[in-house]
């Protein structure tokens, strides 16, 4: 991947997330500062456009938001394993698929700090900055909602070591990287236990197929780095008898 291609994936996943934020700052200084005039002009926007005046107005927003941060991790984690496993190259250059993967992998965050951040304006059920940040202190459901915070900060963890893989080295990125799993674990089990669609059936179709598919394509990634093991002596034992 050329440090070009590096700059621009960085800039526009960036860009998103920055856009994300300013969403979620928005809503959080209009829950700290609801006289200010400006929060009064955006509260007026955002009432008139999307009745978010309703109790349910957040909520609605929240949930859509984890959905789409659950879907965008699903689709980065698959992404990566089949990166990983080679399936893209004779189709996708693989500068494209793993500058892909780094762009999935910031919009998942982007998302996952909008589903967070609206909590903090939330009349029905408020969150603390705190409550968002310190696992299993959360008012609801303290114990799966702590789960996805620290799938969060292993997300984020692994997103960052996109820009440290010069200096840490590929033996730390991809050992670092391997909690990826845990992370989609995490969101999952969190989605699954305290998320409010996870009655209906089609959400669990959801998280069932998604699932799936991150089980296949990691019993594919794991036989295909033991056929390339097994193989490996083979070919050096091959290219050793030609040369003699």
């Amino acid at each position: 991947m050329s440090e070009s291609n590096t700059l621009k994936v960085a800039f526009w996943g960036l860009t998103v997330v920055l856009l994300v934020l300013i969403v979620g700052a928005v809503v959080a200084l209009a829950a700290l500062f609801p006289g200010s005039p400006l929060i009064a002009l955006s509260r007026w926007f955002l009432d008139t456009l999307f009745a978010a005046n309703t109790v349910q107005a957040l909520w609605y927003v929240t949930r859509a938001a984890g959905l789409v941060a659950y879907f965008l991790l699903w689709l980065s984690t698959a992404w990566g394993l089949a990166v990983a496993s080679k399936i893209f190259d004779p189709l996708l250059h693989r500068a494209f698929t793993y500058d892909m993967h780094q762009f999935i992998s910031l919009l998942a965050i982007g998302f996952t700090v909008l589903h967070v951040d609206v909590l903090l304006g939330d009349r029905y059920l408020p969150f603390s900055i705190a409550a968002m940040l310190i696992p299993f202190i959360a008012p609801y459901r303290p114990l799966w909602t702590g789960v996805g915070i620290i799938g969060l900060y292993l997300t984020l963890l692994v997103s960052i070591t996109f820009y440290l893989r010069r200096w840490i080295g590929q033996k730390t990125f991809r050992a670092i990287h391997i909690s990826s799993f845990l992370a989609y674990a995490a969101v999952t089990a969190h989605g699954l236990m305290a998320g409010t669609d996870s009655p209906l059936w089609t959400t669990q179709l959801m998280y069932a197929g998604t699932a799936l598919v991150i089980v296949f394509l990691t019993i594919y990634w794991i036989m295909m780095g033991l056929q390339n093991r097994l193989s490996a002596p083979v070919v050096r034992n091959n290219i050793a008898e030609s040369r003699r």
